[in-house]
């Protein structure tokens, strides 16, 4: 919730101060003259400031709430406790008057190994106590171990640092809070602070250090760049293969009525099932060499294209139609100058989203016995809980998405110059 309010937070400041203050000071966007933006695409354009201080925004608070050594400290958010702190039980036993003992606690780093401080036992049948605990974990501290007279002759804690405290109910003390378990025995948790744990987001030197040993050494006996460039062939050849097949049989719907009435109900009915449901039936049918890997991701892409091509045939304006037979266009020049250069852009939009879904889908497809490829990688070290080489590869997979999906605008504004002006 923290994080949330605080990227809201900048994101309003950033907003007023680059809209009302910088732009309002001159630097004008002239395409919002435009009179119609809402509906006409053309009329809108990325606010590249914005763009910049949003990509800046995710990296400052992938620092703040991990404590990165790139930041100074004062912009770190609240970290987990790091010390040596202390609270005293008091024990109560039939027949003897309550006696307090105290526990020292020593809070530790994880990567860490420390040993639980001597200390003196004291007088008292209570003893005093001693317990080494790594930051973000929590410790039973069996406190009676040492006690003359422990829970088996009745004894039990009935207060923490003069607070009475029952099985299930917790005291805060410094550096965190003891609960009490139903058997009795306290349970230290040191106070966690507001920054994550390493084990589930590291700090971006940690996953750019982590990056540089993969790409000098190589993972799995591959290079990085072997890797990637396994799972960006798997994915544009089953890309390629989709809008192959996919776009001819959404012009076929589009166009005909007999088409549409025998392809409709399967590519309805195959549209909204997520490839990785498809698995289990790709390996049944090709099974679990490289060829399952491009069918699934040919599924992936096949009913996105269809309904793409489908729907730009379906959008083509009739009376443009019209106006073509009425000069004598043929059917193969009414397609050729007609149908398909005003179903492009429908057709550019659906393969810039089947692309998307296959990188999100390669996942999946590498999972499928594969010893190489970014998913690969990625699903071997969340085993071995090497977080920072899964956030590598979600950040390489995401960059290459990313510029390929760059590539297609470009493509689509050579090719298609006359998207969004009518």
């Amino acid at each position: 919730m923290i994080p949330l309010l605080i990227y809201i937070i900048i994101f309003v400041a950033a907003f007023f101060i680059v809209t009302k203050v910088v732009q309002g000071a001159g630097l004008h966007d002239y395409t919002s003259l435009k009179t119609v933006t809402f509906g006409d695409e053309s009329a809108v354009r990325p606010n590249r400031a914005a763009g910049i201080i949003s990509i800046l925004t995710i990296f400052l608070m992938w620092g703040i709430f991990t404590g990165s050594s790139l930041l100074p400290g004062f912009l770190h958010a609240p970290g987990p406790y790091e010390g040596t702190t202390s609270f005293t039980y008091t024990s109560q036993a039939e027949g003897q008057s309550p006696d307090d003992a105290t526990v020292t606690v020593v809070v530790h780093p994880r990567e860490v190994a420390t040993e639980a401080p001597e200390v003196e036992p004291g007088d008292g049948f209570a003893k005093n106590d001693s317990a080494a605990i790594a930051q973000w974990r929590t410790g039973l501290i069996n406190v009676d171990r040492n006690d003359d007279i422990t829970k088996k002759d009745g004894a039990k804690v009935i207060a923490i640092n003069g607070e009475k405290i029952a099985p299930g109910e917790t005291v805060k003390v410094d550096g965190g809070a003891v609960t009490l378990s139903d058997k009795g025995t306290p349970n230290f948790e040191p106070t966690r602070g507001w920054q994550m744990e390493p084990l589930y987001l590291p700090a971006p030197e940690v996953v750019w250090k982590r990056s540089l040993q993969i790409a000098s050494e190589g993972f799995r006996n591959f290079t990085l760049l072997e890797h990637l460039g396994y799972s960006l062939f798997r994915v544009v050849l089953g890309f390629l293969l989709g809008a192959v097949v996919g776009i001819p049989l959404g012009y076929a719907m589009g166009l005909s009525d007999w088409f549409r009435g025998w392809f409709d109900p399967i590519v309805e009915f195959m549209r909204p099932v997520p490839p990785l449901a498809l698995i289990p039936l790709v390996i049944i049918w090709a099974g679990i060499g490289e060829a399952g890997k491009i069918i699934l991701l040919f599924l992936a892409a096949l009913w996105i294209m269809a309904i793409a091509a489908r729907s730009g045939v379906s959008g083509v304006k009739i009376s443009k139609v019209h106006a073509a037979y009425s000069l004598g266009a043929s059917k193969w020049q009414i397609m050729r100058h007609v149908i398909v250069p005003n179903s492009l852009p429908e057709i550019f939009t659906g393969a810039r989203v089947a692309m998307g879904v296959c990188w999100g889908t390669v996942v999946a497809a590498e999972l499928v016995a594969a010893e190489q490829g970014a998913g690969m990688m990625i699903m071997t070290a969340s085993k071995f809980q090497n977080t920072d080489i899964v956030i590598m590869g979600i950040i390489l997979i995401g960059v290459i998405g990313f510029g390929i999906d760059m590539l297609m605008r470009a493509a689509e504004r050579f090719l298609v110059p006359w998207k969004g002006k009518g």
